[in-house]
């Protein structure tokens, strides 16, 4: 089959690998589209992956071909959404429902082959079945959105809260759709790119600006939520969180990225931080609120390219192109 291949940080190809076959608890999924998100610059850049070379894609949805001998609650022909995640649910933090911080962390398309490929091997416990209405591409938009759901599930949320979201890209604006969902009293949105925050104005009417100072709110937002791993605007975030208030970090920064704050001003007005990292029994509710209609698919994907053209999708990702971004080998 034919897959995208990171061999080497920086160095991206397609490639003709063997084609996956599934073990006894397994399925192959043929897959019908696959999404390109921040975390995949960060493997492409050398970082998380363990070992390189690896085949990406942990954001994709397909049709499976094979099942494994011991797979009864799927057949061929279903169409699933696939959660990457790979908890091995016996260490101390899956024990305690934790299974996000498992010690055995691993994940389809960082650490095993993911599905910027023909066809991939995953967990049948890992398939969420498509309703009929929902397509196969579009269904890839459900593991970010599982994502963000596990960032509200972050929070200590109340009804009528103030949030502030940095970051209008793919992350963002769902984190903003959601942000309704939670009964927020108001959501304003900063980005530098002009052209996301008209696509985030969209969405429930936040406010929107280029810069948190444009914002009419002196005792700041009651939740900060950042969506960009950039450091300059965690920073920022951290000084807008009101008393009392909490502060998520939620976008992937790099490995070894530092932000300064004021120790005593967490103490003095009581400030939380906390993370939100990937996905926590989180990927069936996406599912379910992509089927629902949270989403628009066609607002959120901009671009659909042929898997050939996976380097050029990264690049893409990387220079702010579009919202979220697609590779699907039938169009190759």
């Amino acid at each position: 089959m034919r897959a995208a291949v990171i061999a080497a940080p920086g160095e991206i190809s397609l490639a003709t690998v063997p084609d996956p076959t599934p073990g006894p608890r397994d399925v192959v999924v043929q897959v019908a589209a696959c999404g390109i998100c921040g975390t995949d610059l960060h493997i492409l850049d050398g970082e998380f992956a363990p070992s390189l070379p690896i085949i990406p894609g942990h954001e994709f949805a397909g049709t499976i071909v094979a099942v494994g001998t011991a797979v009864t609650e799927v057949s061929v022909d279903m169409r699933v959404g696939v959660d990457p995640s790979l908890y091995c649910g016996e260490c101390y933090y899956c024990k305690r429902a934790r299974d996000n911080l498992c010690e055995n962390w691993a994940a389809i398309g960082v650490t095993h082959p993911g599905g910027a490929a023909e066809y991939a091997v995953a967990p049948v416990k890992n398939c969420y079945v498509l309703p009929e209405h929902l397509s196969s591409q579009d269904a890839a938009l459900i593991e970010p959105l599982s994502c963000a759901v596990r960032g509200y599930d972050a929070l200590p949320r109340r009804l009528s809260d103030n949030i502030l979201i940095y970051g209008a890209g793919t992350m963002g604006l769902m984190m903003t759709r959601l942000a309704a969902r939670t009964g927020a009293g108001s959501v304003s949105v900063v980005d530098l790119n002009e052209e996301r925050l008209a696509a985030a104005a969209t969405l429930d009417g936040p406010a929107t600006a280029t810069s948190a100072d444009a914002f009419d709110r002196a005792r700041g937002w009651d939740v900060v939520i950042d969506c960009t791993g950039a450091p300059a605007a965690i920073r920022d975030g951290l000084s807008r969180v009101a008393p009392g208030g909490t502060f998520l970090q939620f976008g992937v920064a790099g490995e070894h990225d530092t932000v300064e704050f004021e120790p005593y001003h967490l103490y003095n007005k009581e400030i939380t931080i906390t993370g939100s990292m990937s996905i926590l029994h989180s990927f069936d509710r996406a599912g379910d609120l992509l089927a629902g209609g949270l989403l628009a698919p066609d607002f959120m994907i901009t671009h659909r390219l042929p898997l050939a053209k996976y380097a050029d999708a990264t690049a893409m990702v990387r220079n702010g192109v579009g919202r979220k971004i697609q590779v699907q080998a039938a169009l190759s």
